[in-house]
C-alpha cells in the first residue's frame, strides 16, 4: 500500500507542468492525500504564481488537507534533480491520521525589534515542522536559531526559497500565494519521521578546546594563537587536502561537548571567513564560546558523497515510505557531475520511496537536537511506515 509519490515535468507550459507533476505524485497513493508539496523553476515569477495555483487546486481536488511549496533555483523529483531548467516537482503523502497545521509567518515591527506572527499554538505530540522562507523578507537565521525558544523540542526542516532575486519568491499555502515571509506546515499526532542532516564536510586535524574567544573571533586555540594553530595543522595535510583548504576553509563546532568521540553530524560546521595576522585570530560564521569544542573541516565532492552515505547507512527509520530533500544549490552540478547525485543516492538507501525536494538557498535543519539554516547541505525530512493513535 502506497503512503507517498512524486513527479516531475519539465516544459515552457509551467502550468501544464504543474498539474502532471501533481498528478504523477498522486498516482501510487492508495489512499487520498492529506500533505502536498509543490516545488518550481520558473523563468518568472507570474508564471510560478500560477503553475503554484493550478498545482494547489488539483491537489485540493484529490482531498489535500495543505498544500505547501515555493519556487527555487531547481526541483527534485521523478528521481532526478533538475535546475536551471523550466520545471516543476511534486511530493504528496498521505497521512490520515496526523494533525497537519499549516501556518504563514510574516513580520511586524514593535518598537525597536522585528517579531514574527503567525506560528501554530504547540502541542506535547507535535512531531515536526516543515519551514519554507523568502530570504529577502524574513529574518530565517534568527528565527530558526531561537525557534527552541517559541517551538521546544520542534524539529525544522526545510530550505530558503527564490532564485529569480528579491521580490520575485513566491510562497504557496493552500489556495494562496504569497511573495514574501514564510509557509510551513506543523505535523502532530501519530506521525513516524525522523530528520538527517548532511553538512558533507570531512574533519582535519584533531579536535581542539576553544581557550579564548570574543563574539565569531577565535583568539586561541588549544592554548596556541588561533591562525598559528590552523596553519600547523594544514602543513601537516596531504597536498590535496591543503589545496581544498586553501580553496575554503571551515569548522565545526561540537553540539555535545560531553560525546567521548565526535563523528559525521556531531559538528555544526561553519566557514571561516577571516584572519588578522597581527592579532592571531580567525574570524569564523558563528558566535562560539571559550570552552567548546572544534575542529576544521574541508568539502568537496567525495566528503559531501561520503558524509550522505555514512549518514543515510546509519539512519535509524526503518523502512522509510517517503522523504522530502532539501538540497543545497551549491550542490547538484556545481559540486557533483550532475543534478541527480542526491536524490538517487536517497533512491539507492530507501528503495522506492516517494522522494521530491528543491535546490535551496540555503537548508535548515537540526543538528544535535537544535534547529540551524545551513549552506552546501542535504537536510532530509524522512516518514517511516504508519503509526497508530
Amino acid at each position: 500500500m502506497a503512503r507517498f509519490g512524486d513527479g516531475l515535468a519539465l516544459g515552457p507550459d509551467l502550468t501544464g507542468a504543474a498539474e502532471s507533476s501533481v498528478r504523477q505524485a498522486l498516482a501510487p497513493l492508495t489512499a487520498p492525500p492529506d500533505l502536498v508539496c509543490v516545488f518550481m523553476v520558473a523563468e518568472d515569477s507570474d508564471a510560478a504564481a500560477q503553475a503554484a495555483r493550478r498545482a494547489a487546486a488539483v491537489a485540493r481536488e484529490a482531498g489535500a488537507r495543505v498544500v505547501v511549496g515555493c519556487n527555487g533555483s531547481g526541483v527534485i523529483g521523478g528521481s532526478r534533480g533538475v535546475e536551471e531548467t523550466s520545471a516543476v516537482s511534486a511530493w504528496a503523502g498521505s497521512l490520515p491520521e496526523a494533525r497537519l497545521e499549516a501556518f504563514r509567518l510574516e513580520t511586524l515591527r514593535a518598537e525597536d525589534r522585528l517579531v514574527v506572527v503567525g506560528m501554530p499554538e504547540g502541542h506535547d505530540d507535535d512531531v515536526v515542522g516543515m519551514l519554507l522562507a523568502d530570504p529577502y523578507s524574513f529574518p530565517v537565521d534568527a528565527f530558526v536559531e531561537r525557534s527552541a525558544e517559541a517551538m521546544p523540542g520542534l524539529p525544522l526542516v526545510g530550505g530558503l526559497a527564490g532564485g529569480l532575486g528579491a521580490g520575485r519568491t513566491r510562497l504557496l499555502l493552500n489556495d494562496e500565494v504569497f511573495d514574501d515571509g514564510a509557509v510551513g506546515v506543523v505535523l502532530g499526532g501519530p506521525v513516524t519521521a525522523a530528520t538527517v542532516v548532511s553538512q558533507g564536510a570531512r574533519p582535519i586535524g584533531p579536535d581542539m578546546v576553544v581557550t579564548k574567544a570574543d563574539e565569531n573571533v577565535l583568539y586561541e586555540l588549544a592554548g596556541m594563537p588561533a591562525l598559528e594553530k590552523l596553519e600547523q595543522i594544514v602543513l601537516t595535510l596531504p597536498e590535496e587536502e591543503q589545496e581544498m583548504a586553501a580553496r575554503g576553509l571551515l569548522i565545526g563546532v561540537a553540539m555535545d561537548e560531553y560525546a567521548e568521540e565526535h563523528e559525521h553530524g556531531d559538528f555544526l560546521v561553519r566557514g571561516v571567513v577571516g584572519a588578522d595576522t597581527d592579532t592571531g585570530a580567525i574570524a569564523i560564521g558563528d558566535v562560539v564560546e571559550v570552552g567548546r569544542t572544534v575542529r576544521f573541516q574541508v568539502r568537496d565532492a567525495g566528503a559531501a558523497d561520503e558524509d550522505l552515505a555514512e549518514l543515510l547507512n546509519r539512519f535509524d527509520l526503518s523502512p522509510v515510505e517517503g522523504a522530502l530533500l532539501f538540497s543545497c544549490n551549491g550542490r547538484g552540478r556545481a559540486m557533483f557531475p550532475n543534478s541527480d547525485h542526491d536524490v538517487k543516492l536517497l533512491r539507492r538507501t530507501f528503495g522506492p520511496a516517494g522522494v521530491g525536494g528543491f535546490f535551496a538557498a540555503g537548508e535548515i535543519g537540526p543538528v544535535s537536537g537544535r534547529n540551524h539554516v545551513h549552506g552546501f547541505t542535504a537536510s532530509i525530512l524522512a516518514f517511516g511506515p504508519a503509526a497508530r493513535s
